[in-house]
């Protein structure tokens, strides 16, 4: 993929803007599971396995709705979507529910302390960063968000 520039790398804001889509759909699914995980008293690993299920479910979605509107079948955006999204999503869920459970008391915390939505703020902005430099080296060979934005021009 060139940038404006031709330079046959990615620049910044575009792996930025790619890791920005990324993280709508995991912080969607990630907070709305935590959200019922902890409002019905699941077990961490209950909470977490839910918050991973739906990031992922989030985050392939927001990636296919625009596919889908374009015109493009079912499978193949389906299948977009897992190029796109897949590597960038593990990481973001193994980054930030490890920050979860290592936040003491976090994840017992309940919905209405402070605690819980300040580690879980704390976790997406650094999965966001551990998953931003991934993003663009993956961008920069032809993987990840790459293959849906080819579908753009």
């Amino acid at each position: 993929m060139t940038t404006a520039h031709g330079t046959g790398s990615v620049d910044w804001p575009t792996a930025v803007q790619a890791t920005l889509h990324c993280l709508t759909g995991c912080a969607i699914g990630e907070v709305l599971g935590m959200v019922i995980g902890t409002g019905l008293g699941w077990s961490n690993g209950q909470t977490i396995a839910l918050a991973v299920v739906l990031a992922f479910i989030f985050g392939y979605a927001l990636t296919m709705r625009p596919l889908l509107r374009s015109g493009l079948a079912l499978a193949a955006a389906v299948k977009l979507a897992l190029a796109a999204d897949t590597v960038s999503i593990a990481v973001m869920e193994i980054v930030d529910n490890l920050i979860m459970l290592g936040v003491p008391g976090a994840m017992d915390a309940g919905l209405g302390n402070w605690i819980f939505w300040a580690a879980l703020a704390f976790a997406l902005g650094v999965a966001f960063l551990v998953a931003l430099p991934i993003n663009r080296w993956m961008i920069s060979r032809g993987r990840g968000h790459a293959v849906v934005h080819s579908q753009h021009h």
